[in-house]
């Protein structure tokens, strides 16, 4: 596989085109942002550890039957994804009251909700990221009925398959941000990345009452120290609970 020109680079990976026009090369970066990049900060082996961890996650939930477009990963900072169209969403999922949901309600931080939550955002830096309903999205054609539809189902599902799998690790998922594209024929696939970054995690031996152990990005957001040692938990743990299945296989 030949790497070739750089396509587009974001606040946390780089995206190069390669002699297959049906796969990326992506590029994970050392880079931290919060508040839409408006913090800043680059931290040695952030881009190491997200390529790996979501190149372990999207092989678990390959196993759990949710398809991505992971191909595979390539170096400690590099992997293969298919080339997808992607809709201009953010698909947010949420289990527990956290972060801005829990600041729109008026709900104290941790309260885990009657069902799960799915809500859509537009992916536009220069607007905020503004939450956007299901009408709005098909009146600017940012997708149809049907596929939203879709979108809204397969978001379920990976939310039913990743709470699975980090209760397999000890972490209670509380909420997760992620995105989805359509191949050329129209199918549609989670796609982008699955990690800290675009996950809240709490290590469940460690929270009770009013005390959060949290293994994600909002160490960082909340500066409470540095987010590499939360990192490099998560993944120790996703490589066993991988390997174990690897060994069914």
């Amino acid at each position: 596989m030949e790497k070739r020109e750089k396509l587009y680079e974001g606040k946390a990976k780089k995206l190069y085109a390669t002699d297959n026009p049906d796969i990326l090369w992506v590029e994970y970066m050392n880079q931290a942002t919060a508040g839409n990049g408006a913090k800043k900060e680059q931290i040695e082996g952030k881009g190491r550890l997200n390529n790996r961890i979501t190149s372990v996650i999207f092989s678990e939930l390959h196993y759990r039957g949710i398809a991505s477009h992971f191909v595979k990963q390539l170096s400690e900072t590099e992997q293969l994804n298919r080339h997808l169209t992607m809709f201009p969403l953010e698909i947010i999922a949420r289990n527990i009251a956290a972060g801005s949901f829990a600041k729109r309600y008026g709900i104290e931080e941790g309260t885990v909700l009657k069902r799960p939550v799915v809500e859509f955002c537009l992916k536009d830096d220069a607007l905020g990221d503004p939450f956007i309903n299901s009408d709005d999205a098909i009146a600017l054609g940012i997708a149809t009925a049907d596929q939203l539809d879709i979108i809204r189902a397969k978001a379920r599902e990976v939310n039913h398959a990743l709470t699975a799998m980090f209760a397999d690790i000890d972490v209670t998922l509380v909420d997760f941000k992620i995105e989805m594209g359509t191949t050329a024929d129209g199918t549609i696939l989670l796609a982008d990345e699955v990690t800290p970054d675009t996950c809240r995690l709490w290590d469940k031996a460690k929270t009770s009452g009013d005390h959060i152990e949290r293994l994600d990005k909002d160490i960082f957001r909340k500066d409470l120290g540095s987010i590499i040692p939360a990192y490099e938990e998560i993944l120790a743990r996703l490589e066993k609970l991988n390997a174990s299945h690897a060994l069914d296989d």
